[in-house]
């Protein structure tokens, strides 16, 4: 190689490390920034001195005091509340969603084109337009405030079908003679799904399974809409504000913040683990349309 040639592959590797030291830099400081919410309220759950906001971030006295306190409140009520709207709705969604994707994907029938384009343009409209109607809905079927479990369920699995995207997307790339093979030898188009489909798109499975999932478990507005005036039917998080009325700061803040970090565990460890298959998910549903 020529001394200019040698030269040049140096400029490069040079500006190649530059660049990459700038954007590590930048991801640090952007983390640091993300995490130090999160950081302030992991520290003030285990702060006993006080159940007031105070203007420093260390605990002078630490303790598991206010996790200890959630166990004497509504708290038990509220997660488990929403820990069984989270799990129907991740069930029923992501049948409902594969469902529609592998057919879309798969078959051929009139109007496809129409009723795909159909699903895109309404699933562009914000949900909060449709939110009284939706209440009156419930409401005369008598699945608000006590009875808001199901009603909530109901509502989160009503539009799963739009989801499709995705899914299809990661379908479309799965070779179609897979299941013309599976067809020939005598499967059903269930068991083509279900044994030959499904287990060649794990990614997919458990993109739509943890979207399902994380959705309702944080879900604040529509739930605050439906389920009021009792504990026994409202979610974690309408629960939880509850708390920061102007009468109950004082005394709860510091249980706010260590059901806040008990909220947080689950959903973070769950995509801990499973964050390769998410990825994999959204990058292989992103090749076609």
């Amino acid at each position: 190689m020529s001394t200019k040639g040698t030269r040049t592959h140096m400029g490069l590797k040079a500006r190649s490390r530059i660049s990459n030291t700038v954007i590590y830099v930048l991801l640090v400081i952007m983390s640091v920034v993300w995490l130090i919410p999160f950081i302030f309220i992991v520290l003030q759950s285990f702060r006993i001195e006080s159940t007031w906001q105070v203007g420093y971030i260390l605990p002078q006295k630490w303790g598991f005091d206010n996790y200890l306190a959630l166990w004497n409140t509504d708290f038990k009520q509220w997660y488990l509340n929403t820990f069984i709207i989270a799990l129907a709705v991740a069930v029923l969604q992501t049948i409902i969603v594969l469902c529609m994707s592998y057919t879309l994907s798969r078959f051929r029938f009139k109007m496809r084109g129409p009723l795909m384009r159909f699903m895109l343009i309404l699933g562009m409209f914000p949900g909060m337009l449709t939110m009284i109607i939706l209440y009156r809905v419930l409401k005369d079927l008598g699945l608000t405030q006590a009875n808001a479990v199901p009603g909530l369920i109901l509502v989160y699995i009503a539009s799963s079908g739009m989801g499709y995207y995705v899914s299809k997307g990661f379908f479309d790339t799965i070779p179609k003679s897979l299941d013309e093979a599976a067809r020939v030898d005598g499967a059903t188009r269930l068991q083509v799904l279900t044994k030959v489909i499904l287990p060649l798109a794990k990614p997919i499975v458990i993109y739509t399974i943890l979207t399902a999932f994380m959705a309702p478990w944080g879900d604040f507005v529509f739930a605050r809409y439906v389920s009021f005036g009792t504990s026994a039917g409202m979610n974690v998080a309408v629960g939880m504000y509850s708390w920061l009325q102007q009468d109950m700061i004082s005394q709860r803040y510091t249980m706010f913040c260590a059901g806040g970090v008990i909220v947080a565990i689950p959903v973070t460890i769950l995509f801990m683990c499973l964050q390769k298959y998410y990825v994999e998910g959204v990058t292989g549903g992103a090749v076609k349309g």
